[in-house]
């Protein structure tokens, strides 16, 4: 009868001060995990916002370019960089990166004329989900964060030289996030003949 007492005993006794704090500790330690990944998804999210708006402004730029070729708004030797010496037919797209701008009276983006238009916002509808035109009701952000850089170059042959009927473009825009301080960067890339 002793023996059926104690082994009673065994199986109605609990978990021991140690058992109880050794789960504790895996508890907290994966806790502390999940709000680590919770913090890294909600700044994913962010920027993920950062890059569709840098790939819309690439894109916007490539669209104004391969416009002015189709429309004969421009001469073939005017779509390059115009980092050319004086008295030379020089190409009218600026060199390095550039704040972000509307358009100038040409309508092409990236060129010396965009300044006097002074910077794009983007406009995102308000309360209603409808664009009213105007911040408020509209919410509008500030592209400041954002620069953009249009390179043309001619493009190299694997025998050496360039085509002087094939230019390469290679639309960069830069920008920062609050959360990853490290300038990120959207890279377009393309072709462009002079042929319509």
């Amino acid at each position: 009868m002793t023996s059926q007492i104690n082994l009673s005993a065994k199986r109605e006794s609990g978990f021991s001060l140690i058992e109880v704090m050794f789960s504790m500790v895996i508890m907290t330690v994966g806790l502390v995990s999940l709000l680590a990944v919770m913090g890294i998804a909600m700044a994913s999210t962010q920027t993920s916002e950062q890059n569709a708006i840098a790939k819309r402004l690439a894109n916007e730029a490539m669209e104004s370019i391969l416009t002015a070729r189709e429309t004969s708004q421009v001469q073939w030797a005017q779509i390059a960089n115009g980092n050319c010496a004086v008295g030379q037919n020089c190409g009218i797209f600026l060199p390095g990166p550039q704040s972000i701008n509307l358009p100038g009276a040409d309508g092409i983006i990236g060129t010396s004329d965009d300044a006097a238009a002074g910077p794009q916002i983007l406009e995102q509808p308000g309360s209603t989900g409808v664009y009213a035109g105007t911040c408020p009701p509209d919410t509008c952000y500030s592209l400041n964060n954002y620069t953009r850089t249009i390179a043309i170059t001619p493009f190299a042959l694997a025998g050496g030289g360039t085509d002087p009927n094939l230019n390469s473009i290679t639309i960069t825009v830069t920008f920062t996030t609050p959360q990853l301080r490290v300038p990120q960067n959207y890279v377009l890339q393309t072709l462009i003949s002079q042929y319509r």
